[in-house]
């Protein structure tokens, strides 16, 4: 699966700005790890966030946001944001800020 590029820029240009943040293409996405630890991601044409199992349970209660699948199989606490909902540049930054919180909470790889 192809991810789109105008928001992988938009991502890589927010994301890029926090320190120990890397990015790297994996499984046709393109993903931000966290000292080692994915973080977020651009798939296809929507952006998968990392939470914590209940903050994930919350978030799909928020408009837009539903379980990513990957190979058939829903992706286990991680959220996919429709573009739609990533319009503004504030929002997109919330929902990476989201993924961030998670993923510096593990220890670095």
């Amino acid at each position: 699966m192809a991810y789109d590029e105008s928001l992988a820029t938009r991502v890589g240009g927010l994301a890029g700005e926090i320190p120990g943040m890397t990015e790297k293409k994996m499984f046709g996405t393109l993903v931000f790890l966290l000292n080692g630890n994915m973080s977020c991601g651009v798939y296809g044409d929507g952006l998968i966030v990392r939470l914590s199992p209940e903050a994930s349970a919350a978030a799909l209660a928020e408009p837009g946001v539903r379980v990513p699948e990957m190979g058939g199989r829903p992706m286990k606490n991680w959220v996919l944001i429709e573009p739609d909902h990533l319009a503004d540049d504030a929002d997109l930054d919330g929902w990476i800020q989201r993924g961030v919180t998670y993923a510096g909470s593990l220890p670095a790889k």
